[in-house]
């Protein structure tokens, strides 16, 4: 097979984790290359997402590496294997990289953690909601562009995985869009928080112990060496997925999740801000 002219993050993955096994065993593109009987260009090729490779490949790489994690080299075999097309590649070239790559996570993840700090999760968003956020970016986008990320964030919203949204009161306070809008998107919330796919919790102004942090999507992989995080840059998002990084930001959702109100609770106070407004 060739060459790929634009690999997905997830391939872009499984490139990644078979570099970090290469150079864990420290060995060479070009003594791995030997070892598997092709050219040092293959190997790169591999590493760098834009070639795929077979499962038997992957296997006699495994091994070459020392790798005796049988989950992990399975997990890996999928990630090589799978030559399915998302639903989100409908929208290759028209939305921005990140956009697919977040639906992508999204929809192989085997949970979803999300963070909220200013706005509401995009997996619990009315459209109404969606509409105002995309008519208020900068530059201005066309009414295209706009149609088109609502439509791809409202496509997202049928995700399998459970997920837990922590969502500050800052985000539920302000107005986005107008009075309406904000109505129904508390309404929306509450509705949200009663199926068993998601579990919406609040952290109040007056909680102690929080620290203000960026918000964060924490996805978690087939096994946990394959986690992911997804954070919001200035130019764009930002995937992240080393080890000790993971374990950071594990650490820093439960003590998020530490100091934010039980469900039940978190009910009570999304429905007294409905009835504020």
């Amino acid at each position: 097979m060739g060459p790929r002219r634009e690999p997905t993050a997830r391939e872009l993955r499984l490139g990644v984790e078979l570099r970090r096994l290469r150079e864990a065993a420290g060995l060479t593109a070009i003594e791995a290359a030997a070892l598997l009987g092709v050219n040092r260009v293959q190997i790169s090729q591999i590493e760098a997402g834009v070639k795929g490779v077979s499962e038997q490949r992957v296997r006699r790489l495994a091994s070459h590496y020392a790798c005796t994690d049988e989950e992990f080299v399975d997990a890996l075999v999928a990630m090589a294997t799978d030559r399915s097309r998302g639903w989100w590649e409908e929208y290759r070239g028209l939305l921005p990289t990140s956009f697919l790559d977040l639906s992508e996570l999204e929809h192989h993840a085997r949970f979803l953690h999300h963070v909220a700090i200013l706005y509401v999760p995009g997996l619990l968003q009315t459209e109404g909601y969606a509409r105002a956020v995309f008519s208020s970016r900068l530059p201005e986008l066309t009414d295209e562009e706009v149609e088109l990320r609502i439509r791809h964030r409202q496509e997202r919203q049928r995700v399998t995985a459970p997920y837990v949204a922590l969502i500050h009161e800052a985000a539920l306070r302000i107005r986005v869009g107008d009075r309406a809008t904000s109505k129904a998107q508390l309404a929306r919330l509450l509705e949200r928080s009663e199926a068993d796919q998601a579990t919406v919790r609040v952290i109040p102004f007056d909680r102690d112990g929080f620290v203000p942090s960026s918000a964060m999507t924490y996805a978690g992989g087939p096994v946990p060496k394959l986690d992911t995080v997804m954070r919001d840059a200035p130019h764009g998002s930002v995937l992240i997925d080393a080890e000790a990084q993971l374990s950071i930001y594990r650490t820093r959702f439960r003590m998020v999740e530490a100091v934010s109100l039980e469900p039940d609770e978190s009910r009570d106070f999304i429905h007294r801000l409905a009835q504020e407004l």
